[in-house]
């Protein structure tokens, strides 16, 4: 069993750090980019650690009484989605370094550090839909500790599934894919 309020903080802090980074990338998209490593490694590399932190809460999650609580499995596939989309930020970041980089290196490139900006873009908006899944799965978990009656519901599901291992929160490797649709 883990500690859900502790959850709940962690996925709360996320949207801001998310929103943080969208300002970071904001910043550089702004200028020139006349020195994209310098420029966008950083984000990138935070945007890699933010990752890394994700998976690590998702792996916890799935391998607890989250996964069996009220709408659990869906909520594990929003956390997953959302991962998914931190995860890709560092990659298009990483992108965003190597358009610019072919424009300062090749002749017949775009010279214009408009390439880079359009994976930058693209950058922000999967920060900014990941930030907000974070914000409802916060949010929405919050709610059911403080709801007794939601509480005794997912204690009985967590009790029923201690019960029967099959019914039994995933291991981590069983993570559930991610889904489409509004977080529960």
């Amino acid at each position: 069993m883990i500690d859900l309020a502790e959850q709940t903080r962690l996925l709360g802090e996320l949207p801001q750090e998310l929103e943080v980074l969208a300002s970071a990338i904001d910043t550089v998209r702004a200028g020139e980019i006349s020195r994209p490593v310098r420029e966008i490694a950083p984000i990138a590399v935070r945007a890699h650690d933010l990752s890394i932190r994700c998976l690590k809460q998702l792996d916890t999650l799935a391998g607890s009484q989250y996964a069996v609580m009220k709408d659990g499995h869906e909520n594990l596939a929003f956390v997953a989605e959302a991962t998914m989309r931190v995860s890709l930020v560092s990659t298009l970041c990483a992108y965003g370094i190597t358009g610019r980089a072919e424009a300062l290196l090749y002749e017949g490139t775009d010279e214009t550090p408009e390439t880079s900006r359009g994976y930058l873009a693209e950058a922000n908006e999967e920060l900014r839909q990941a930030a907000g899944t974070y914000r409802v799965l916060a949010q929405n978990l919050s709610r059911r500790l403080a709801s007794a009656a939601a509480r005794a519901e997912d204690r009985r599901r967590i009790e029923r599934a201690l019960a029967w291992p099959g019914l039994a929160p995933a291991t981590p490797a069983h993570s559930p894919s991610a889904a489409s649709g509004r977080c529960r």
